[in-house]
């Protein structure tokens, strides 16, 4: 695992050096460079294959071609075989040399042979090319800017800032955030600093750029064809190989475990493959929170599969805490699973190098109500008009709750949407504006810079393009290439990576991904219940009571702190002097969460998080001053 970072079209060695410094958190472990007129690279190296011998960047047997990558090619040891036996010469046993050989064989069509989580940058000396790759479903992150006739990449954003990138605020992008909680990409923060989407290829060669598609999410038709006992093995020989290949390090490797399905499954299948020790790490919360602790479930797991198991109680101090969580994104980010995700990754990273984590399981395998409620709503449209309107204007009064499963808040949501088209209302289930509210959160002024959001039609077009009219189906579509890339991965790789800890996530490996989404729906969620498939194919692996007991999610208790051990800073944030001095939103908008949420009439806690990211994001990253 490493940062990578560089230029082409100038020579700037002093603007190199501040971004490979800006990402040593990265890789602690090395750095390295190359230089020329033409084009500058450079990385930070997290060792973790090829120790001793896998310093980058790595070059062909001519010095023609070099790489920087970021991430592992779990495939690289068959990979390697196959082009010694075609005549290439290896000098390192690193994963990152078969990046080089591959492009003298294929060019750019070097990708499609690899299996892993990766963003590589090349150089074809001879051509003059420099070519970005970023994974399939957007594990490992990758941001570009183009400005005259200049291109810069890194991993990170706070790299480019550091080259020299000018990064004027995108209004649009900042409206996006407050919808999504997330910055959808290709947008960032930044109107001048993209990402490269997930599947895709950049490339430059003397000033101009092109991008390039080279693999779409598209389900598997063997899935389909397959009994259900032939789909449950076929799934479970997946399970195993895409984690055996997960576990190839030399160094110390271990997993995060919630205790939930997903990060179980991963230790079942860990030991189901390895006969060697496996560390699991697990946080949770005192008594006054218990409703979000899954303690005693991972505590079994690790006890079933004999793990060597660390556990620790945590109470954050978020004052502290959350700005440093806001500059490992570089913009705004307020999916409150943020916090457990980088208390475990400092929990974990005192042990390990290496962990692996149950990423991409709920968007593959129907984890989350919100499909379930894109299934009945087929059915609940089928009810009178009038009734429905009646239902939802009723809803206002249902009270919601601070406990991590919120059923209130979810039938209330479902009442509110139920009278939209099937689109419509899971787009309305996974923003975060209050409907109630509309664009009056805005204030004129900024609605002006920030134009018309296009962001609606980008997502009505991912549900309406899969090839299933099933309403769940077309929804973890969505799901799994926005969602999953842009905040879940994204969270995971930052949060990780804040403590130079590598987090693998074998549920995102692209095979797995499309045999899942090959299957139907109906199996998915057989006898209406989530991950039902999953479930069944799990029985023999994982307890019964483990397998059925409610999800739970990665979550903190916000909620509750936001009305007590956060109150005092919440309301010096958002205050009507902070709020008013932004000019984005509204403070009577503000004001009504707060006293919404303090009622508890309302769970507004998504909503002011993403007040609270947006001020300490401006204060830190942007004006550099201490919250």
């Amino acid at each position: 695992m490493c940062g990578i970072c560089g230029f082409a079209g100038f020579r700037d060695d002093e603007r190199l050096s501040r971004m490979i410094t800006s990402l040593v958190h990265r890789g602690p472990d090395d750095e390295g460079r190359h230089v020329e007129e033409a084009v500058s690279l450079g990385m930070r190296r997290l060792s973790v294959i090829d120790v001793a011998g896998g310093r980058q960047p790595i070059w062909n047997e001519t010095r023609t071609v070099c790489v920087v990558m970021n991430g592992e090619i779990y495939n690289f040891q068959e990979l390697r075989d196959r082009l010694i036996a075609q005549g290439h010469r290896f000098e390192t046993k690193s994963d990152t040399e078969v990046l080089v050989h591959l492009y003298e064989e294929f060019g750019d069509a070097c990708v499609e042979h690899l299996r892993g989580m990766f963003a590589f940058a090349i150089w074809d000396r001879e051509k003059q090319v420099l070519l970005l790759v970023r994974d399939r479903l957007g594990i490992k992150p990758l941001f570009y800017a183009l400005q005259d006739g200049r291109l810069w990449f890194a991993s990170e954003i706070k790299a480019l800032l550091a080259g020299g990138v000018e990064g004027a605020l995108d209004a649009q992008a900042l409206a996006q955030f407050l919808t999504f909680l997330y910055v959808p990409s290709p947008s960032t923060i930044y109107e001048s600093i993209h990402q490269l989407p997930p599947g895709h290829t950049l490339t430059f060669t003397r000033g101009q750029l092109s991008l390039r598609r080279y693999w779409t999410l598209k389900p598997d038709p063997e899935a389909a064809v397959l009994s259900g006992e032939e789909a449950e093995e076929r799934l479970l020989a997946l399970l195993k190989e895409t984690v055996r290949l997960h576990l190839i390090s030399d160094v110390p490797l271990g997993v995060f475990l919630s205790g939930g399905i997903d990060s179980s499954t991963v230790v079942a299948m860990m030991r189901a493959v390895s006969d060697g020790p496996i560390r699991t790490f697990t946080i949770g919360y005192g008594p006054e929170d218990e409703s979000y602790n899954e303690l005693t479930y991972a505590r079994e797991v690790a006890h079933r599969f004999g793990t060597v198991h660390h556990e620790e109680i945590v109470k954050p101090d978020a004052v502290d805490l959350l700005p440093r969580i806001i500059r490992a994104f570089d913009e705004p980010f307020a999916d409150s699973s943020a916090i457990p995700n980088y208390l475990i990754s400092q929990v974990a990273r005192r042990s390990v190098t290496v962990a692996l984590a149950g990423h991409g399981g709920d968007e593959l395998f129907g984890g989350y109500p919100r499909y379930l409620g894109q299934q009945f709503g087929a059915s609940y449209d089928r009810l009178p008009v009038g009734f429905r309107r009646g239902l939802a204007a009723a809803s206002r009064w249902i009270p919601e709750s601070a406990q991590s499963g919120n059923w209130p808040g979810r039938v209330r949501r479902f009442l509110q949407a139920g009278g939209s088209p099937p689109d419509e209302r899971y787009l309305r289930w996974i923003t975060f504006l209050p409907q109630e509210w509309g664009e009056g959160l805005f204030t004129p002024e900024f609605r002006a810079r920030s134009g018309t959001d296009k962001s609606a039609e980008a997502y009505y077009r991912l549900y309406r393009d899969w090839p299933s009219s099933d309403p769940a189906e077309r929804a973890m579509a969505v799901d799994i290439q926005t969602y999953l890339p842009d905040d879940l991965l994204a969270m995971g790789d930052r949060m990780s990576m804040a403590h130079s800890l590598e987090v693998r996530v074998p549920f995102c490996d692209h095979v797995l991904a499309q045999f899942a989404m090959g299957l139907s729906a109906r199996e998915r969620f057989r006898h209406r219940r989530l991950k039902s498939f999953l479930k069944r194919t799990l029985r023999t692996s994982l307890p019964e009571h483990l397998l059925h007991r409610p999800k739970q999610g990665f979550m903190v208790p916000l909620a509750r702190w936001f009305n007590h051990d956060l109150k005092a800073m919440v309301r010096e944030l958002l205050s009507e002097e902070a709020v008013g001095r932004r000019g984005y939103v509204r403070y009577p908008y503000v004001r009504w969460l707060l006293a919404e949420h303090e009622s508890g009439r309302r769970n507004c806690t998504d909503q002011i998080f993403a007040l609270l990211a947006l001020e300490i994001w401006q204060r830190t990253c942007v004006e550099s001053h201490p919250v």
